[in-house]
């Protein structure tokens, strides 16, 4: 098999409290998967999405992006291949206009005129959102807010695109319409989510993070119908919602 895109070995982190949140992680993720990250409060997840983009730097093991170690050295180019869309917008999204927001980043990469005008338009052509290229992102919805926030970084053209409860407070045609344009997407995603039905739709593989470990890794089908391991693992799915209803459907 090809190189993983994503790279996750023996990873361990302790903040400065003492709090051990990550024991020893081993995580492979190859181009073009869609894999959703599972697990309870407190298990760690957010913890090692940090150390994806060198937000945390590793006490213990390694991270690599296509070959390059996730270190303080190449934080530049790690940020540009590995795009965080974070669960709020508003903490992505600080700009005058939707232009000035997707702008943002590869301006900062050296494009200017023309490169950077294709640059923004092609990002938000993908989550559908160039009619609005002028407006204040404060006067959009919240759910446009999130398809501006995937925007700015698909602007920078990331190997990775990692994000954080991205159906989290969407209403159902927000939260359709935004699973539409992931599905449509040539980029490996990495989703963290709680939100096990969505991860069911977009991802095919699950990877269950638990007290800093992780503890399953297979196709979300399969993880989802685990019963054991879904109640020592505090993953319950909404009431009246049957995996196994969806089988055919899974991770299109």
């Amino acid at each position: 098999m090809s190189t993983p895109v994503l790279q996750v070995e023996g990873l361990a982190y302790a903040y400065p409290d003492g709090h051990q949140a990550l024991f020893g992680v081993d995580l492979h993720v190859h181009q073009g998967e869609r894999v959703a990250l599972l697990g309870p409060n407190g298990a760690g997840k957010t913890t090692l999405v940090l150390h994806l983009n060198g937000i945390l730097e590793a006490g213990a093991g390694s991270v690599s992006v296509s070959g390059l170690p996730v270190t303080k050295g190449n934080v530049r180019e790690i940020r540009r291949r590995v795009g965080v869309v974070f669960q709020d917008p508003d903490d992505q999204l600080f700009m005058p206009t939707v232009r000035d927001d997707v702008a943002f980043g590869p301006a900062n990469l050296g494009l200017r005129g023309a490169e950077l005008d294709t640059a923004v338009h092609a990002a938000l052509e993908q989550v559908g959102m160039v009619e609005f290229i002028d407006r204040p992102p404060h006067h959009l919805s919240f759910g446009q807010r999130r398809r501006v926030a995937v925007a700015t970084v698909l602007a920078m053209q990331p190997e990775i695109l990692v994000l954080d409860e991205p159906s989290s407070n969407l209403d159902p045609a927000s939260r359709r319409e935004l699973a539409d344009i992931l599905r449509g997407l040539e980029v490996t995603v990495l989703m963290v989510t709680h939100d096990l039905p969505y991860a069911l739709e977009l991802c095919p593989r699950s990877v269950v993070l638990s007290d800093g470990v992780i503890v399953a890794d297979g196709t979300t089908y399969d993880v989802l119908t685990d019963d054991t391991l879904m109640s020592a693992h505090r993953l319950e799915l909404p009431f009246g919602f049957d995996p196994r209803s969806m089988r055919g459907l899974a991770g299109r």
